[in-house]
Order: C-alpha cells, then structure tokens, then sequence
C-alpha cells in the first residue's frame, strides 16, 4: 500500500519540445525537436497528400497536425513551443499554420508560447529593370 502511495505521488515527467511549423502558400512543415535542437520528427504537405494543390491547405495541415500528435504522444510530450514561419517578405504565414496550432490545443497539449520567426529582407538583391527603370 505504501509503495503504491508513491507512485501516485510521482507523477510521470512531462517533458517539452518546440514545434517548427513553416508555411508557404504552396506547402506545410512541420519540424519536431526537443529543447536541446536534436529532431524527433519532419511531416509536410506531401507525405500527408499526394495532390500538390492541396499541400498548403487547412484541411491537410490538420491531417499533418494529428501525426505530430501522435509522433509527440509517443515521446511523452505535453508542452510544447510553437514558432510559426513564412516565406521570406510575406507579410502573413500560410492557410495552415492556425489550423496546427488549433489542433495541438484540441488534443490537450500545453502551448507554452507562440513566437513569430519570418524572415525579413534587408535590402536584397537588385531589382529588375536595369538603371532607366520599367519603361511603360
């Protein structure tokens, strides 16, 4: 009877990890790593659907979603760190970025927090048009 007072006591180790999420408006990724950076699992568009119109769609990342669900429930992870990312100068991330987020907080895990990673361009590369410009 003691012993089994214990193990209730104890209770299991909920471990984290940060979620990945990349969307473009023509596919998903999903990127799963543990705090220290090591991968635990990559789903995308295209391992879920094989229809390339269809990869960056809500529906799909929702399908993409519940196998990270599944990848994560395996390691025994229950919080997680979102970072959501775009296209490099899209001012807004892809349609299934909200779409994985809703899923996770459906499923019972714990988001911890939601951070922004979009790349911004600094200048870049020159534009087209030569010295005159676009002449109309």
């Amino acid at each position: 009877m003691i012993e089994e007072e214990k193990l209730e006591n104890k209770k299991a180790k909920e471990y984290e990890a940060v979620v990945n999420i990349y969307t473009s408006f023509n596919n998903t990724f999903v990127h799963i790593t543990d705090m220290s950076g090591r991968t635990l699992a990559k789903i995308t568009g295209g391992m879920v659907t094989k229809q390339d119109r269809l990869k960056a769609n809500p529906t799909i990342a929702m399908f993409i979603a519940k196998r990270v669900e599944d990848t994560l429930k395996e390691y025994g992870i229950k919080s997680l760190f979102v970072r959501i990312r775009a296209k490099t100068g899209n001012p807004a991330p892809g349609p299934g970025a909200h779409s994985i987020i809703k899923s996770f907080s459906r499923a019972g895990f714990k988001i911890l927090n939601i951070l922004d990673t979009t790349r911004s361009p600094r200048g870049g590369p020159k534009k087209k048009g030569g010295r005159r410009g676009r002449r109309v």
